[in-house]
């Protein structure tokens, strides 16, 4: 699921992260262009109710394809993303439209 809460300038679109609890999965990461698709960046929290969760600030305007590492090898897209785009790797990626 994602959150989206815009600044008041609108220039800046606080980004919240969430994956279910339903997944099998001891830590996980959101990986996307905004961090050069680095596993280290963004890790999530796990929270009490299952789910991992973390807040990004990105810019606005922009879209910004990204995806969900769990435990460093599996890759899940978010269902809730705005659109899903083609990538380099005969899958897709998730898109969010700030």
């Amino acid at each position: 699921m994602l959150r989206k809460s815009y600044s008041k300038t609108r220039r800046m679109c606080r980004v919240t992260f969430d994956f279910p609890p339903d997944v099998n999965a001891t830590m996980a990461s959101v990986c996307g262009d905004f961090n050069e698709w680095s596993a280290s960046a963004h890790p999530m929290k796990h929270r009490k109710d299952g789910r991992f969760s973390t807040t990004i600030s990105l810019e606005a305007g922009r879209d910004y394809r990204f995806r969900y590492l769990l435990d460093g090898r599996r890759w899940e897209n978010d269902w809730a993303a705005d659109e899903y785009v083609r990538n380099g790797f005969g899958t897709e990626d998730s898109l969010i439209k700030v």
